[in-house]
């Protein structure tokens, strides 16, 4: 083989490394990518089962359950047209109560309900996420009174 040869043969195992490694890290980037959702993408059957992602909304008025012998935590999470059931095993942050804005972590188990990893409460109250924001969006004709409060303190 000729010296020529022998470059052309080391480019085109080159070549064909870095685009092995570019489509091996692009495959692990999607396989890694979390997406934010809202009980409405669940409802309308959006997410397969067992997928882990964001789920975001408000935390429904009377809808929490605390088990007296563990961490365990039930609540529903909503936003304007839909509810999501949400369990939870640990400690919650300061701020989590009814009617809060969070964004949680986790997948839906076989029985419909959003299992959480993690649950993160907003910061303040003039924050919420874009997302979360449009979503609670009421143009759709669905009642949102009890979200009119948060949504008008994401506008300012």
């Amino acid at each position: 083989m000729t010296a020529r040869r022998q470059r052309m043969a080391w480019i085109a195992i080159l070549v064909l490394g870095v685009a092995l490694a570019a489509v091996l890290g692009s495959a692990a980037f999607r396989e890694n990518l979390m997406y934010f959702h809202t009980p409405s993408d669940i409802a309308a059957g959006a997410i397969p089962q067992g997928a882990s992602f964001r789920l975001g909304g408000l935390v429904t008025e009377n809808s929490v359950e605390r088990d007296p012998d563990s961490l365990r935590v039930a609540f529903r999470l909503a936003d304007c047209e839909n509810e999501v059931p949400v369990v939870y095993e640990g400690i919650l942050p300061d701020l989590f109560r009814e009617g809060q804005g969070i964004v949680t972590t986790g997948s839906i188990d076989g029985e419909g309900r959003f299992v959480a990893e993690q649950v993160l409460a907003k910061h303040d109250e003039n924050y919420m996420p874009p997302d979360l924001a449009e979503a609670l969006d009421d143009g759709t004709g669905h009642s949102c009174e009890p979200f009119k409060a948060v949504r008008a303190a994401s506008a300012s």
